[in-house]
Parts: C-alpha cells; structure tokens; sequence
C-alpha cells in the first residue's frame, strides 16, 4: 500500500490570470475560491482551494500537493524518504498559508519538477458550498481520491519511473507503449496510483518538450458534462489537442483541451479505482480503444 493519500491540489505558473478565470469557470465548469493581482484559487469541491495559478512567466505547473491524513503519517514519509537520499525542505509558515495547509514539506524530481507533501486542508466556510457556473451534474469527482491527475514529462524516463516508485512510494497501475497511434512516435508511459485507488494521479512518459507538464486530468461525476465542456470548447474556438474518446486503462471518457498555458487539460468521467489486492498490472497497446481523434479535432476548429 502506497504511504501518499491522494494528489490534494496543484499549483500553476501562469501569465494570463483573467484569461484562466475564463476558461476555468466558464468553459471547464470551476469555482472561484479568491483572487487578487497575483494569485486565483480555484474550487472543485469542500476544500479552500484545489487549484492555485500563481503570476508569473513559465505557464507550466510548479507544485503538485501530495495528501497524508496525519501530521504523523506525514512526518514518518519524510523521514523515510531522507533516509533514502531525497532532499526534503520543509516549507514555511507563509507557503503553507498560501496552500492553504497545515504544514508542508518539498523536494524535486530528477527533472527538477517539485513535489509537496502535507496534511491538514482548509475547509469553504459551509455557508459557501461549491457551485459550478455552468455544469449540469453534482461536479467533480474528488474527496479521497483528489482532484484527479498529472502527467509532468520525464526527460530521464527511467530514473523518474524509479525515483517514483522505489523513493516516493508511488504503485505502478499499468503501462501503455503505443507506436501506432502517433506516426514515428513510440509512445512509452508509465501510471501510478496512490492508496485511496483512483486508478492513477501521476503518469510519465518521454517527450522532447522544456515544459514539465503535459496535461492535467479533472474527472466529472455526469458524463453529460462532459459532452457539454465539449461543446463549449468548440463553440469558443479553443484548440482541441483530442476529441472525444476512451482510455483502455483507466476507463475515462474524456476528451484534451489547450489551456490558456498552452498544455492540455483532459476533461473526462468513469476511471475506475483500484482494489490493490486484486489489481493486475497490465501493459496496453493503445492510448485509446475509440476516439480521441486529432483529425476529428482539428477539422471542428
């Protein structure tokens, strides 16, 4: 069983504040937690915040905030991982004010990606519960799973795959090594699940990008909603990098919108959660068994 809980939030470099706000609430369906000049917090469910876009240049992600459930838990992860040569900082009062947490700890991945590690989120008021400006269903899927999932690229694929499973503790939900999909590209990804099972809140795989993330997955409970952030997608003219379609691993149906930052978010429903004493890991052919089509994508523009 995995130490890590659930990936609690992540936090985003970004150069337009107003344009995000846009794309965030109008078009994928989040709430506003706060914003001021420099920062917008975002709402997916009870918590404060789940998304945090700071101001700034590198329109990349900065942070991924990996949840324990006790100060304990917390504080033996972090000794066992210096134990096993990661160097661990602790974070300050202000940062962790700024996550809106209890306390933090941090340390970077071989391709210089930062990871956090914390316990104690800060609640809504209960006065303020969330509500989407413009989704059909109930919202996000999140709670002990979190928010969804990352893929950050991995420059050194195998040193990033062992560094997550053998230091930071992640479990290997599958593999997907496809060199069909993609014309003269072997598509090489590794997914990794946590102990609460959503089937993965962390994949990697090789590309020839400087940017550290590929795509930001947000999970819906209705399957309307997805068909529905689709149409607002196409209405709006945003740049669809897939169409709708479905992943043989984890059993989303979902499709990949450019964000304001330039990398995808995957809007999608229906991943399946992990019983690791029955889980099987497999090795797919295939990022997708239906759909996910770029021809399809690029004509709708």
């Amino acid at each position: 069983m995995s130490e890590l809980s659930s990936l609690g939030y992540v936090v985003l470099n970004v150069s337009d504040l107003d344009a995000w706000e846009h794309f965030a609430t109008n078009i994928i369906g989040l709430m506003v937690g706060r914003r001021d000049d420099r920062s917008l917090a975002l709402r997916m469910d009870e918590y404060a915040q789940r998304i945090l876009l700071e101001k700034g240049t590198a329109d990349d992600i900065s942070a991924a905030g990996w949840q324990f459930d006790t100060a304990r838990e917390l504080e033996q992860y972090v000794a066992r991982i210096r134990s096993l040569d990661v160097e661990v900082v602790e974070g300050d009062a202000q940062t962790a004010k700024g996550r809106r947490v209890e306390k933090l700890f941090s340390c970077d991945d071989p391709n210089g990606f930062r990871h956090e590690f914390f316990f104690g989120p800060s609640y809504a008021p209960i006065s303020s519960p969330f509500r989407s400006p413009v989704m059909k269903g109930s919202g996000f899927v999140t709670g002990r799973q979190g928010i969804g999932h990352i893929l950050p690229i991995a420059q050194n694929y195998e040193e990033t795959v062992d560094f997550y499973t053998r230091k930071l503790g992640f479990l290997v939900s599958d593999y997907i090594r496809d060199s069909e999909t993609l014309p003269g590209v072997d598509f090489d990804a590794t997914f990794f699940h946590t102990r609460t099972g959503r089937h993965h809140s962390l994949a990697t795989a090789y590309a020839p990008t400087s940017k550290h993330l590929n795509h930001m997955m947000l999970e819906v409970t209705d399957l309307n909603d997805v068909g529905l952030a689709y149409d607002r997608c196409i209405k709006e003219g945003l740049p669809i990098y897939m169409g709708i379609g479905h992943h043989p691993n984890d059993h989303v149906i979902s499709f990949y919108v450019q964000s304001p930052s330039g990398f995808a978010v995957e809007c999608g429903h229906g991943s399946i959660v992990i019983d690791d004493a029955a889980w099987e890991v497999k090795n797919y052919s295939q990022m997708s068994d239906w759909g996910h089509s770029r021809t399809l994508a690029r004509s709708a523009r």
